[in-house]
Order: structure tokens, then sequence, then C-alpha cells
């Protein structure tokens, strides 16, 4: 994307100036946010510090913003320590009438929106402190990013941070979407847990640039902007660029002070708080759906990147919570440095470059295979870290084989674990609990699978026997006298059709006895449909026969293999129905075998990138799996990070850059009926796009094969394997715990076997009696325990947490650092209670000294 955007806006800077110099003088006053962005990762050259204090020391009126990785600065200071040190010097100036201000501390840069909540308070922590070892003194004043780098939830974030303000504009770089128009001068930026932050929004009449895929009006301060944004009574007008570090121009305006039209350089911070402190400000909440962005969603290169990303993120989360937990009950030592390189790594994985151009780059180092280098190392150290903490809880010499079984969550789980078949064992072995009760239990092949009874944020330990036990009734999976095949389990009935693709025809609630399959439906329910441009067209695998495969039934589950095909290409796919769990999960494979094109085709002989419409928006045509609902006036539920949104689209389709919707699936979209009786609930293992509109039914977006931005052809090459689950459920996504099960579907039950006898048989260190608290991480720094709880019922109330060890002192604490309060607490059967309010969707983070 750089090099595109250099060869663009080359003479941007000109043409700026040239265009205000020709404009009548007017009496008002406009200002203007001009900087850098990028760094050692996406673009930094080595001149470009050199380059800055030269151009600052040059135009004395001139002042910056900087979005700059916070990882570019050790380089910086080696290659030129002279440009260093004199950046510095200027950067000392903190004031708010200071020339520099930092406006993003991103540790990657990352979109924001497509990543977990803790993922985006490490990006600006380890930023933060990173930025504090180069700059001391330095303030973060405000949010800004060049890029769409938003998500609703920031205010909240921002705020535990000691940020006092936020940019919601991007008008020089809105490849990837933009933010909904919005009001005038300045907003109240609500979240969804209620905390507001001052923000410069895109203004109402900040219009999409014509002829432009990349730009508002807002670019460059143009007469008809600027008249505009007067007109609509706002008295301090302003525009933005943060230019790429690396372009040449200087101050982007040319001399704005003495240009026809006025327009003053300006930090954030001194807009905000000299210019505009006495402007009137509207009150806006913010919904997930006013963050308009879209990628190149279902090629396959973006959805591997979202699912490494996905993956590295539920690993290391569990492995601070499995880490934390060693400490508390063995008094291990916290693994800081091992922590700090899996987040390095993380972090920079979800750079917003590797999702939008993962294809730049040499050979062998594009985006696309950083990714996979920086993840590989974050699960590499979480995996150890892990294990370490799973032979921690056992010592000494076992008088049996065991197995330890963790929960990280803060509430007692019941959960399917599989672990090698021990060495010394033969097929017939059962297993124990702690009391010696026989629990279900089935081999699968070199594995042995069982119900495990773990304890909130704690950790139970199961005994492997040799020889039979009577494991009672379970799952079944039998082929029907009409060659349709039933899945069963305590919870669920399924019908399998093999002549129509394999897809489910029935799926039955026992508890209520409702149908969830819209059997009349034009699609069937968990098949594939797309259009196949060049393959005839418009496919599906419900079209013809599937082969089924029992693989296996017992106790604890039932797993069914479904063959079928579409285009040409062999498509297999799993579902599993485990016994007690709510969670239908599902494992599809494709085996590309060449480039597929499959979505909308496109003329390329004359298509243009900056086309409004492109054919990678059109997610109708995309490869979908789709799941037809028997619910009448059906309702969405999207979360994002630390948020629900009820969505209020007809329909998540677009097929132009001036008419994006937000059709993000971060985790989970659940659907209900109208009166909330009864709904499904869709997961996920990957951020991605759905579909669901008036006659088109809930889906998840497979895959896309043909044009992206900038005319890139993304391709299908070898295996597509997605995870996807689905769970029928009664009432409301808050009264299913869609939340919760979610949290566990993503870091399910850790287990090993292990050594040596267990400390203690089961153990609970942290409980939580309220089903929507959620224990969002549990790490260790300067010696004191942090536990942050969110909030994912959407209701402000007291909360209560149990805690079952010792401690010196409870505070409730802000993301620096800042105390909120001191916490007292109070007895309750052999527990410690503290007790603290929580707003909906909201987080709050305890520190405990140890």
């Amino acid at each position: 994307m750089r090099s595109l955007k250099n060869n663009f806006f080359k003479i941007a800077g000109l043409v700026a100036a040239a265009w205000l110099n020709c404009t009548p003088a007017k009496a008002q006053q406009a200002y203007y946010i001009d900087g850098y962005h990028g760094g050692v990762w996406g673009h930094y050259p080595d001149w470009n510090t050199r380059f800055m204090v030269d151009m600052l020391n040059k135009h004395p009126k001139w002042k910056i913003n900087l979005e700059i990785e916070p990882e570019t600065w050790d380089r910086a200071s080696r290659i030129d320590p002279q440009a260093f040190t004199e950046l510095k010097t200027l950067m000392a100036d903190q004031s708010v009438n200071g020339r520099i201000e930092y406006v993003s501390p991103a540790y990657g840069q990352s979109y924001m929106y497509n990543i977990e909540g803790e993922s985006i308070i490490r990006q600006l922590g380890y930023g933060i402190q990173n930025l504090r070892g180069y700059f001391p003194g330095i303030k973060f004043s405000t949010y800004s990013s060049e890029e769409p780098c938003f998500t609703n939830a920031l205010p909240g974030i921002l705020k535990s941070y000691g940020f006092k303000y936020a940019s919601l504009k991007n008008p020089n770089t809105c490849f990837g979407g933009y933010t909904r128009a919005f009001g005038g001068e300045l907003v109240n930026w609500i979240g969804p847990d209620g905390s507001s932050i001052i923000t410069s929004p895109r203004y109402a009449i900040e219009k999409l640039e014509p002829k432009s895929t990349w730009q508002t009006i807002a670019w460059n301060n143009s007469p008809s902007y600027i008249n505009a944004a007067f007109k609509y009574g706002m008295a301090h007008p302003i525009g933005m660029t943060l230019q790429d570090a690396g372009w040449k121009g200087g101050p982007f305006l040319g001399h704005a002070d003495s240009a026809g039209f006025k327009s003053e350089y300006t930090t954030w911070r001194n807009y905000f708080e000299n210019v505009t402190a006495n402007d009137k400000r509207q009150d806006w909440k913010v919904s997930q759906e006013d963050i308009l962005v879209s990628l190149v969603w279902g090629s396959q290169v973006t959805q591997q990147i979202a699912q490494r990303v996905r993956a590295a993120e539920n690993k290391l989360l569990t492995a601070e919570k499995l880490s934390a937990l060693s400490k508390l009950i063995k008094g291990t030592q916290w693994p800081q440095a091992g922590i700090d390189s899996a987040w390095r790594t993380l972090l920079l994985s979800q750079h917003h470059d590797c999702w939008i151009v993962p294809y730049n780059g040499k050979k062998g180092d594009t985006w696309a295979d950083k990714v996979i280098r920086w993840t590989g190392n974050s699960n590499r150290i979480s995996d150890s870290l892990a294990n370490i903490t799973l032979q921690t809880l056992s010592t000494g010499k076992a008088s049996a084989v065991n197995i330890t079984v963790v929960n990280t969550q803060a509430h007692k789980r019941t959960g399917l674990v599989s672990v090698a078949i021990p060495k010394s064992f033969k097929q017939n072995l059962f297993i124990k609990d702690a009391a010696g009760k026989i629990v279900p239990s089935q081999i699968s092949k070199d594995s042995i699978l069982f119900e495990a009874n773990v304890p909130s944020f704690g950790y139970s330990t199961y005994t492997v026997a040799q020889g039979k036990a009577a494991l009672g009734n379970g799952t079944k999976a039998v082929k029907l006298t009409d060659g349709k095949y039933r899945m069963e389990s305590d919870l669920y009935r399924l019908i399998i059709d093999p002549a129509k693709g394999g897809r489910i025809s029935s799926l039955i609630v026992k508890a209520s006895g409702k149908e969830m399959v819209d059997t009349g439906h034009a699609n069937s329910f968990n098949t594939l449909r797309g259009n196949f441009y060049n393959d005839v067209g418009f496919k599906t695998t419900s079209s013809q026969q599937a082969i089924i495969n029992i693989i296996e039934q017992g106790p604890v589950r039932a797993l069914i293999q479904i063959k079928s095909n579409i285009a040409g290409t062999d498509v297999t796919q799993t579902i599993s129905l485990t016994q007690g769990e709510p969670v239908i999960d599902m494992h599809l494979n494709i085996d590309w075998q060449r480039n597929v094109g499959v979505g909308e085709d496109v003329d390329r002989a004359n298509y243009k990138w900056t086309d409004y419409e492109k054919p990678f928006y059109n997610d109708s045509n995309k490869l979908v799996a789709v799941f037809p609902l028997n619910l009448t006036g059906q309702k969405v539920y999207k979360n994002a990070p630390f948020e629900v949104t009820e969505s209020k689209l007809k329909n998540t389709f677009f097929d132009s850059w001036d008419n994006i919707k937000n059709n993000v699936i971060l985790n989970w979209v659940d659907v209900t009926d109208n009166a909330g009786k009864y709904g499904m609930a869709l997961f996920t293992d990957h951020t991605t796009s759905y579909t669901h509109g008036e006659n088109f039914p809930l889906g998840l977006v497979v895959q896309y094969s043909g044009m992206g931005l900038w005319g890139r052809n993304y391709t299908t090459n070898g295996l597509t394997h997605i995870h996807y689950a689905i769970m029928p459920h009664t009432g409301k996504w808050n009264a299913a715990n869609v939340w919760a099960v979610s949290e566990g579907w993503n870091q399910p039950l850790t287990a090993a076997v292990t050594t040596g006898k267990p400390v203690i048989n089961t153990q609970s260190l942290i409980s939580l009696t309220d089903s929507q608290l959620v224990l969002s991480s549990a790490q260790s720094k300067d010696g004191n325990l942090l536990l942050r709880f969110f909030n994912a019922g959407g209701q402000s109330d007291r909360k209560h947490v149990a805690l079952n060890f010792k401690y010196k002192s409870a505070e409730l604490v802000e993301l620096d650092g800042r105390l909120i309060k001191k916490l007292n607490n109070r007895s309750r059967d052999k527990q410690t209670i503290i007790d603290f309010e929580v707003p909906g969707f909201g987080f709050k983070t305890v520190k405990l000294k140890l």
C-alpha cells in the first residue's frame, strides 16, 4: 500500500498549496492536523528522523502529530543518534503549546475492531511503556490514527490510560473504511460502558471525496470543505492527513499560515485545549455499526492471518492465567521476559498492514510471512508456559498416572478433555475423579476423551485406570432406514441428509422440542453456496450426494464425517455432539487443487482500482456456510471488543465504497426471534464477515477468490480449514450466556498427563457468582496480581469476587496504574469476598498485593 500511496500522493502537498493560494481570503480561521504515520515495520527510511527535525527547524509554525510504531526508535536512535537527540529535545516540550504530539502509541498499529479487547489494552500499554523509555516525560492526550483504527469501546480504554481526547477522522487513508459522518466540530464519543471522551468526528458535511476510494474531503482543507463547515456552524473546522513516513514534502499544505485561505497547523492537544475548549459538544453514543470498515473478507490469506492471530491470542491469554495460577499455588517466578516476547510478536501480527496488504513485501518476507513467524513465536512461548504450569501442579512420586485439568475461567465448568493415551496403558482404560468416581470417557484413536468437572480458576486431578468400566449411555450416531443419519446427545437430535450434500435437515432442541431449521428455505442448513464465476456460476454442496461416515459414538461424543464436493473441489466436514455440551462443533476442510474464482467477477480489462464498486465487497456471491433458521422476525446481535451490538442493518450486503456496512463477526453472531424466546449463536475461529438479511439466512463467509484492493488478485492455494460452531438456546444472548460460552470455546479446559503426585486433588482460587462477569486476564506486575474483569451482561451492577488465597491489600486501579479506590473485604464460607461496581460492557482491574 505504501508504494501506491507514495506514487499517488507525492505531489499532494504542492497541489494543496496551489489550491489554497488561489482561493479568496477569508476572515475565519481553519486548522490542520499534519504529521506522520508508519514505522520500522511499515515504512520509515533511515533519513526520516533527520528530515523531520530539519523541517521543524525550517518551518517554526509547523506542528506535527506522530503515529509511529514504537519499535522504530530503537533503530532510529542507533542509525542517527544526533537527529534522535534533537528530536527528543523538541519532544521534551509536552505542554499544550508544544510542537509534537504522539497521537497513537499502539505497538502494532492495529485496526482494533478485529482483535480481542484485551489485545487492544496491550497494544496501548506496551506501546506507552516502550515510548516512555525513549522519550521521558512524554504525555498521551489524544488518540488519532491515519487508518480506520477504531472500535466503539475505545473511550473506556483510552480514559483508563489517561487520554483526554480522540479523533474519529482518517481522511486520507480510507481504503479500509471510515466512520459514519455525524455532527459538527466536537462530540462526546460515548462508549458502550458509558465512558465519554471529547472527540473530533468525521463531520456530517465531511463527504467522501469524488473520484477517490481512499479520501474524504477533509484531507487537504479545501475551500469547499472549510466553507461547508462554517456554513454548518463550526467556528474552528479542522482537516487532517498524517503523511506516510518517507514522504519528502514537509508541511503538507505548504506554508499554510501565509496561504490565501488561512489554515493553522496544530497538535490535537492544542486544538482541544486552546482552540475549542469552550465550543459546544454533542453527545454521540457510537455503535459498532458506525465503524464502517471492510477488508478482503473470505480471501484465504486474510482468513489465515485472522486464524493465526486468534489462536495466538487465545493461547497467550490462557498461558498468562495459567502462570498466575502457578504463582498463587506454588509461588513460582513470573515469566515476564517470555510473556513480553510473546505479546510483542502477537501485537506486531495485529498490524493493520498484515490485514490490508498481506501480499506486500519480498518473497518469503511478505506481511503474511511475518505473521507466521510472529504468531509462531507467541505460540511456542505460550505452549511452554502452559506445560510448565501443568507440571508444577504435581510434585513427588506418583502412585498412579494422573491427568491435571485446569480451568482458566472464573466459573466452574464441565467440558470435553482429550489427552494422549499413556504409553503404559492399553485400549481398555477408564478415568476416575479425585473422589474415586468413574467419569464418562471414550477412546478416540490414540487419545482418551472424558468429561471433566473443574472448579472456577483452578484445577482438578483425574486418575487413569486399566480395565473395563460401566460408563452408561451417551451420544449416538446411526444410519436410518431412509438413508439419512441421526445424531443425538442429551441436548439435541440432528438429522443429516446425504442426498442433499450432508445438510442438517432437522435440529431439535430436546428440552423445548423446538425445531431450529427452516425446512422450507431455498438454502439448506449448514451447507455451502457460492458463485464460481469461472465454473458455470452458482454452486452449492446441497445439489449432490454426499458420503457420510460415522467416526465415533459413545458416552462422551458422537462424530460424523461428511464428504461432498463443490465446483469440482472436495469438501470434508465433521460435526460433533458432546454429551452435556450446548455447543455443536464443526470443522470444515476445502481441498483447493487450483486457484478457483469464487465471488463476484469483474471486467479486469476495464477495472480501475479507483472504481467505487469492488467485487470483494459483495458477500452474497462469496462461498458462504448458511444456516436458515426457523425464527420469526429475526434480530441480530454480534460481539465486538468489550461490547455487544444489536444490529440495525436490514441486511449485511453492499457493493460500493460509498455504502460500506459493518458486517464483521469477531467471535460470534447471535440471531433470535422477535420475542427473544429462541435463538442460535454462531461462533468462528477468526474475524471475518457474516451474512444476514430479510431474504438471506445467517451465514459465515468461508471463501473469496478474485480481485481485491488495488487490483491485486487474491487466490486459493491448498487447504482451507475453518473451525466454527453453533449453539441453539432459549432467551436472548445474555440470558443464554453466549459471551461466556464463547470464552470457553476459545479457551477450552487445559489438560495434560502429569508425572507427579498432585499437590491438592482439586482447588479453586477465584470464583464468580455472576455468569455475566468474565475474567478477562490475570497477570503479575511488580509483585502484584492484576485481575481484569469484564461485565458482558450489558447491565451495570455491583459484582462479587471470591478469592481463595491470601493477599495483603486490594485496590481498583486504572490501566495506567492510577488508584481508583481501595477495596474492603468480607469473609464468607472460608472465602474472602471483594465487591465493586462494574458498568455494563465495562471492565475493572483489581490489583492485589500478595
